[in-house]
């Protein structure tokens, strides 16, 4: 598939890199801590800041407290994490200004998560730190082209949930779906790839 923008926004989690067994893990020991099931947190969790998914499932806890303590420990571990098939071969093919990472993700975890899965490090990286909506809000990509230069037009979201995908049209943003995460069918009709292999990048 060739894709065609001046820009391209990549969510990390599940888009760039492969951190579904990691992720997974720490939610799983989460859960049992506090009696929530992994299934009722995996429904709302993916493509959202850990807080806002701590602060839904765990009204009674300190979302910020939480957040920091498995956002800190998060950044230590590596277990599990992977490129997605592809994904450095077609960063290597992007200028500095035009690729930027929208994540969840605090800045010193994306960070972590980039290195540990042999990525490079994004000029531009907006993490849930630099905003005040996560998605499905479109604060996120918004910021991210501005800081790039580019017109929210001139962009494209490469995303794995439906919240990305929701986050990106909402900026007024084309999206690719990348099929890591969710089925086809559960991607909202977005255009979607199993991975980045057969994915070239052509200017506009």
């Amino acid at each position: 598939m060739e894709v065609s923008a001046k820009a391209i926004l990549f969510d990390m989690d599940g888009t760039l890199v492969d951190s579904t067994t990691c992720v997974e893990a720490m939610w799983q020991a989460w859960g049992n801590r506090h009696g929530i099931p992994l299934s009722d947190i995996l429904a709302i969790s993916h493509g959202r800041p850990t807080r806002e998914t701590v602060q839904q499932l765990a009204p009674h806890l300190d979302p910020l407290a939480e957040a920091l303590a498995m956002d800190s420990e998060a950044a230590t571990r590596s277990d599990g994490i992977t490129a997605v098939p592809g994904a450095l071969q077609l960063i290597q093919t992007l200028q500095p200004h035009e690729w930027a990472v929208v994540t969840s993700a605090p800045h010193h975890l994306a960070k972590a998560r980039l290195r540990f899965a042999g990525l490079p490090l994004p000029n531009v990286l907006v993490g849930s730190e630099d905003i005040t909506d996560g998605k499905p809000h479109p604060e996120g990509f918004l910021l991210g082209a501005r800081l790039l230069g580019f017109a929210p037009a001139d962009c494209l979201v490469i995303e794995d949930t439906p919240a990305g995908i929701t986050a990106a049209r909402a900026a007024g943003m084309a999206v690719l779906a990348i099929t890591t995460t969710f089925s086809p069918d559960q991607l909202l009709g977005a255009p979607s790839v199993p991975d980045f292999t057969q994915v070239t990048f052509r200017r506009t």
